[in-house]
């Protein structure tokens, strides 16, 4: 205890001498009270001479009930708990010392009484708490003032009471500025007519426009609204929300909820995809903090929509190091940028490298020492793939061998590469190149568990998911930028289906899976596939995003078909007709177990693969990677079947 309190700050005394002169102070009021014209100067010396010594017992009571560690800015009803608790102990205290210490050894008699200690009693509780709670309401009307002296815009929250109390603490301590509540819509109608934290719940979420509009003729109308969590939930019909919101002119914001924003709550606008999807999967966040927390980690291609957002959460998680690969400047110089402007306890290093070069990947990740590479480096787009095929199989293939192979020199525990659902059943050069470093990480896996007697010391494994939303090249911001520009939006078929998820979900899920390949207790199953609920047809894709945008689709923007390009499927599938798949306990993820091969036979191919690219050999690529991937072209048969069939 004594080295805690040597380690106070200037604050913290403060508090403990006030803890300690209203202390005193409540001792000799109670006194007086009750002996007031009663022999009380007679007694009067004997209290000042015992006084010093209670008042230092109460220092060491008050700081074992957390009351001298405790902010008075945040005060609440666990402090004031504590305040009975030490006030009780402190009374308790001096019945002890009054009745065995006093009586029968010095005053001859009760000398303080239980009137008197009664009294004291009811005095410390009022005056410890009493400052408390005057200090936290001078900090909130501090803050009220200083809202409206910034002109702060008048806002509606939208959601359950208890979301809307998290945004209203956020801010009455200051971490939410230039927003002032002045009224609540909640679906839930168990809230209605009630007041949170002196905000009215003013009705329903069907009373936004009567509510807008009663506003409209007060001193200032409200110009602002936040969805909390709750209002995104099914029941509240956040799409209808928005677009009401949106035509009554508000400008719409989202608060995140606490364990996805892991911080002080931080408002963000209301994208598209927040409202497009399934709900999410419940995350495990104590599982990826367990994970992550004080570890180094590696991420490849961290400029990238979906390497950004894994920087993010391996930060926001707790790791002690991160070092972010890119090859392009401008990515690597926004996302460290971004992730500088984060609060984070994580020392963050940025560096410019193609995963194509061996030497620098092997330099950089040996030289770093990672626990856990996360790598989301590749080239993506299937069209551009088909035509530069020789760039995926650098990239895809020798690229991911590379930090895999770097990984292992490094002695990381684990690499998790982020593969895709385009991989099962390839029919694209994209597919093709994801199924064959799948293939690879697996070999090397397997060999490793078989030389450590099935407990390897570093784990490789492919984590697979299809499109995600408002990544960099998605049809997400592609459909935006076309309704801004007044249409028309391109859909390449009628009949073309995706599953989507947001990164955000994508990439927690990515880590909880690592978790799970890293428990010594589980299976060896390398290849993980995230269950993206049901599949989207990409036209009725483009009708909500246009008539969230307040707009009618056919009639202010045109949706075009323009064909489906080389390489594209019309459906994705999330596994092969001959590759089993087994639930792994964890809501959201499932193992595949696809067919796998010796590390020797994929490193003779790596070989022919390298002699065939330098030498510009297109059909020698193909029939390699056709021999690795021997579903290849019966996926490519099926599939021009189907598009023949849609065609008709």
């Amino acid at each position: 205890m004594l080295t805690k309190i040597s380690s106070f700050t200037y604050r913290n005394w403060l508090i403990a001498i006030h803890d300690a002169g209203v202390t005193a102070i409540a001792v000799v009021l109670s006194f007086f009270l009750r002996f007031d014209g009663e022999n009380l100067l007679d007694r009067l010396p004997l209290l000042l001479k015992i006084l010093p010594y209670f008042v230092v017992f109460s220092f060491f009571v008050c700081y074992a009930f957390q009351l001298t560690t405790t902010k008075w800015r945040f005060v609440s009803i666990p402090d004031l708990l504590n305040i009975l608790r030490a006030s009780s102990v402190l009374t308790v205290a001096l019945l002890v010392l009054d009745y065995i210490f006093l009586a029968p050894n010095v005053y001859g008699t009760f000398f303080l009484g239980k009137t008197t200690i009664v009294i004291y009693w009811f005095l410390e509780v009022s005056f410890l708490s009493g400052s408390r709670l005057a200090y936290r309401y001078f900090r909130y009307t501090r803050t009220r003032n200083k809202a409206r002296t910034m002109d702060a815009a008048p806002t509606l929250l939208i959601g359950r009471a208890a979301d809307a109390e998290v945004f209203l603490r956020g801010i009455e301590s200051g971490a939410v500025k230039r927003l002032w509540p002045v009224g609540i819509l909640s679906p839930a109608s168990s809230d209605r007519g009630q007041t949170i934290r002196g905000i009215p719940v003013l009705g329903g979420i069907d009373d936004l426009q009567n509510v807008v509009e009663d506003f409209a003729n007060r001193t200032r109308p409200i110009e602002r609204a936040v969805m909390t969590p709750s209002a995104f939930e099914t029941d509240a019909q956040p799409e209808a929300v928005l677009m009401r919101a949106r035509k009554l002119g508000l400008v719409v914001s989202r608060l995140p909820s606490l364990e996805e924003s892991r911080d002080t709550p931080r408002l963000a606008p209301v994208a598209v995809e927040d409202l497009l999807l399934r709900p999410s999967v419940k995350i495990d966040y104590g599982r990826l903090e367990a994970l992550l927390k004080g570890k180094s980690i590696v991420v490849t291609g961290g400029g990238g929509s979906i390497g950004l957002e894994m920087c993010d959460r391996v930060t926001t998680f707790g790791a002690a190091r991160l070092l972010v690969i890119e090859n392009s400047e401008p990515a690597l110089h926004a996302a460290m940028e971004t992730l500088s402007a984060k609060v984070t306890q994580t020392v963050v290093e940025g560096r410019i490298a193609d995963i194509r070069d061996r030497e620098r990947i092997f330099q950089l990740v040996t030289e770093f020492k990672p626990n856990l590479v996360f790598h989301a480096a590749a080239l993506k787009h299937v069209p551009i793939l088909e035509r530069d095929w020789g760039e995926g199989v650098k990239t895809n293939i020798f690229g991911s061998v590379n930090v895999a192979d770097a990984a292992r020199a490094a002695g990381a525990e684990a690499m998790v590469m982020i593969s895709t659902d385009k991989a099962i059943e390839p029919v694209s050069m994209l597919g093709l190149t994801k199924r064959f470093a799948e293939m690879y990480c697996q070999g090397m896996d397997r060999e490793l568990a078989a030389g450590a007697g099935g407990n390897p010391a570093m784990r490789l494994i492919s984590v697979r998911f299809g499109n995600v939303l408002a990544s960099n090249g998605s049809v997400v911001p592609k459909f935006k930028a076309q309704i801004e520009a007044g249409g028309p939006v391109t859909v390449t078929h009628p009949d073309m289906v995706r599953y989507f998820m947001t990164i955000r979900e994508a990439c927690d899920l990515v880590i909880t899976a690592a978790t799970h390949a890293l428990n010594a207790q589980h299976s060896d199953a390398s290849v993980f596939v995230l269950s993206m609920g049901q599949p989207v047809k990409i036209v009725d894709l483009a009708e909500r995003m246009i008539r969230l945008s307040g707009l009618q689709p056919g009639y202010d923007i045109d949706i075009v078909f323009t064909g489906i390009r080389p390489g594209e499927r019309l459906n994705e599938i999330l596994f092969a007709k001959e590759e089993p798949f087994a639930e792994i306990g964890i809501p959201g993820i499932v193992a595949a177990r696809p067919n796998e091969l010796p590390l020797e036979t994929l490193r003779t191919w790596l070989t022919g693969l390298d002699a065939a690219i330098a030498a510009q050999r297109h059909q020698e690529v193909v029939s390699i990677l056709r021999d690795a991937v021997p579903e290849y072209g019966a996926a490519v048969a099926g599939d021009q079947a189907a598009r023949a069939e849609a065609g008709k």
